[in-house]
């Protein structure tokens, strides 16, 4: 293994577990909109028992997306850092880099895209209330059904970190899967040169037998 590859997978693994970290902060918010049925409100059955939860998730939202613009950028610096891993760990490859970390930065790349199209996209949605709305032509939107309500949209940032979660614990297997093929590989060609090394040993002490 390259001396630089412990490193680099410091630099994947790092930012991995720092989403993960953040993701579980937001689980208590996701729970009860996506994963749990609430039961009925004893004062008023008739409203869906997920409205409480809708209006704190959304509230949540509204308070990260006014966050200052530090918390962005150090949010895009450590996506970046992973992305400066893989590129330290594709340089000069070995075919376990083309196996795990290629399957690795697939994922990783699934995230980036899920951040991006969903979570970003959904964010600016919550915070300017543009539920239901096209931003050009609202009649033509809901007709080819670009659009839609408000719990749906809560439900899709959800679920959204519902995927993000699966695709970085899938790039932390595959790093696991890594270090142990690699380990597992270098225990295997110890006890091979050992295996040669003994039998060196005998056929010199052979050698000097015979001399004898």
């Amino acid at each position: 293994m390259p001396s630089a590859a412990p490193f680099a997978t410091f630099l994947i693994v790092g930012p991995t577990c720092f989403f993960l970290g953040i993701l579980f902060a937001n689980f208590p918010y996701d729970y009860n909109v996506i994963w749990r049925s609430p039961p009925p409100i004893d004062s008023n059955p008739s409203i869906d028992p997920r409205t409480p939860y809708y209006d704190i998730l959304e509230a949540h939202l509204k308070f990260m997306h006014a966050s200052p613009p530090l918390i962005s950028r150090i949010l895009h610096i450590v996506i970046g850092t992973g992305l400066l891993g893989f590129s330290m760990k594709f340089y000069k490859p070995s075919e376990s880099n083309y196996l795990f970390d290629g399957a690795s930065m697939v994922l990783y790349m699934v995230g980036v895209i899920v951040y991006i199209t969903n979570i970003i996209k959904g964010l600016r949605v919550v915070t300017q209330g543009l539920y239901g709305e096209g931003i050009s032509d609202p009649v033509k939107d809901a007709e080819q059904g670009k659009i839609i309500g408000r719990e749906d949209s809560l439900k899709v940032m959800a679920a959204s970190d519902t995927i993000l979660a699966l695709v970085l614990v899938g790039v932390l297997v595959l790093q696991a899967g890594q270090w142990y093929a690699q380990k597992k590989e270098q225990a295997e060609l110890d006890a091979i040169e050992q295996e040669e090394r003994e039998e060196a040993l005998k056929t010199k002490g052979k050698e000097g037998r015979k001399n004898k």
